[in-house]
């Protein structure tokens, strides 16, 4: 019998990002390649890249040349680039990395198997021609959802499934069931995972680029992120991240804008299943009836990641986005009258072009008064092909720097001042790592993975990765708390846990 071929996946960026990777993880184990962890370890390398800031980009052209570097010293045979970074690049990527042995855009995703064994044996696949995904769906979102299946959208399972669909898929690949069920391959064994809800932006604001290159807004439909996340919860998932651009406009193209707000209490009843976090909020779009169900629903977490970038009203118009301090701080006091220990984080970008020292002042202003747990703070850049770019009012790089460095400084104290206001609380803890050495990691409901901290456990008896635990905050190391189990508490009750006041 011939060797498999093996092929790994190596995931830069967002979560949705890493959705889409755990896609064509499944796509290329349902057509016989095998996956493996180490890119040494595989004939063909695949880098899904990023490509939504400098950094980003960076780091992901770093990826590549880092696999590159393996060719000729081990089973490394092919380096390919997927993701943003290739889908909005293409062949000006392809020309200016040729260590890339093929770049690949979102609409060779349904043929990731054919591409990659294209290549393999040594053949050119073209890279493709970039182009504005916007303009591939209707303008009216009520149009799209029958438009939608003859695009390429990650996340959303093939534009066109096999019929019938397969009935030998390898064990642990998600069934192609429905019109846009994807095939899904869990890549790591951690506890969480994340559903994509929708995909694409219709939002325009003024420095971000991400619409032009994942297209314009397209909602899941609810059975298909329901199927989706009953198999995650066989699988072993607790806790499901709902992702896309922009979730409070979930629902839209489907004729129902407050979707979101029914299909959250069914996804937290699915079997298994310990917690629902919704990811992408804007402030501009939260409504009442949503803040209800986030602040009042059983199993959702009272968790708010709200796009604030900016708080000087002449900035966020400058931005293409609405509010200001008062209205954000009214916000986020509507919020915890509902449910006093809600989570909630932002990002903010300062340096924009135009702002000024007042303005710098104000988003100081806010930030003092919002209690933000987590605080995520950029320098502003330039990213070609958006309007921004073309402001006058360019502040000087050194200037950018100095504000990022003092806002940066700020957010670091505050975030540590929330995060001591919580000593005295208990939380509900996922347990997502146990070491003998390193000791016993989770995250509590106002903790996202990857960006908002964690917890410290001071005991990990009779604890293993995926079990919920309710634990008294005994202290706290930065923004990351900790927290001593309280063992003999149930994992779950309706008022055992603060965190759950106000529900």
């Amino acid at each position: 019998m011939p060797e498999r071929r093996t092929v790994a996946l190596v995931t830069l960026g967002c979560a949705r990002n890493e959705v889409d990777s755990e896609e064509l993880a499944g796509r290329l184990e349902a057509d016989g390649w095998q996956l493996v962890e180490d890119a040494e370890d595989a004939d063909v390398a695949v880098v899904n890249t990023c490509g939504f800031v400098e950094a980003a980009k960076k780091d992901s052209v770093d990826a590549l040349l880092e696999a590159n570097d393996l060719k000729g010293h081990g089973r490394t045979q092919a380096v390919v680039a997927v993701g943003c970074m290739a889908e909005r690049y293409g062949k000006e990527l392809a020309e200016a990395l040729p260590e890339a042995d093929g770049v690949l855009g979102f609409d060779d995703y349904a043929d990731i198997s054919d591409r990659l064994q294209t290549i393999l044996s040594g053949g050119i696949h073209a890279a493709h021609t970039p182009r504005d995904r916007r303009k591939l769906l209707p303008i009216s979102p009520a149009e799209r959802q029958r438009a939608g299946a003859s695009v390429a959208l990650p996340g959303h399972g093939p534009a066109e499934l096999p019929q019938p669909a397969p009935a030998d898929l390898p064990e642990g690949v998600a069934p192609a069931s429905g019109p846009r069920a994807p095939l899904r391959r869990r890549l790591d064994g951690s506890p969480v995972a994340s559903v994509k809800l929708a995909s694409g932006c219709d939002r325009r604001c003024s420095f971000c680029a991400i619409p032009s290159f994942r297209g314009s807004f397209i909602s899941r439909r609810p059975s298909d992120v329901l199927n989706e996340t009953r198999w995650l919860a066989e699988q072993g998932v607790k806790e499901i991240m709902l992702v896309s651009e922009n979730n409070t406009s979930y629902g839209k193209d489907l004729g129902d804008i407050r979707l979101l707000e029914s299909l959250l209490p069914e996804l937290a009843e699915v079997d298994g299943i310990e917690r629902v976090r919704v990811s992408y909020l804007q402030p501009a779009e939260m409504r009442p009836g949503l803040i209800d169900v986030l602040t009042g629903t059983p199993k959702v977490a009272p968790y708010f990641d709200l796009s604030f970038q900016h708080s000087a009203p002449d900035v966020l118009r400058a931005m293409r986005r609405f509010g200001d301090t008062d209205r954000f701080l009214e916000l986020l006091d509507t919020i915890r009258s509902k449910a006093p220990e809600a989570g909630v984080r932002s990002n903010f970008i300062v340096g924009f072009p135009g702002e000024s020292e007042a303005d710098l002042a104000e988003l100081e202003r806010f930030l003092n008064h919002a209690r933000l747990d987590a605080i995520g703070v950029f320098g502003y850049s330039d990213e070609e092909g958006t309007e921004a770019a073309g402001y006058d009012g360019k502040l000087d790089e050194d200037v950018v720097a100095e504000r990022l460095a003092r806002v940066s400084r700020l957010a670091e104290e505050l975030v540590s001042q929330r995060a001591e206001e919580r000593v005295g609380s208990t939380v509900r803890v996922l347990v997502e790592s146990v070491d003998d050495e390193d000791g016993v990691y989770g995250r509590a409901a106002h903790q996202a993975p990857e960006t908002d901290g964690q917890v410290l456990l001071t005991s990990g008896e009779g604890l293993s990765v995926g079990r919920m635990v309710e634990a008294k905050v005994v202290g706290t190391e930065g923004v990351d708390l900790v927290a001593e189990p309280l063992l003999g508490a149930p994992a779950w009750t309706e008022d055992a846990s603060t965190e759950e006041a106000g529900r």
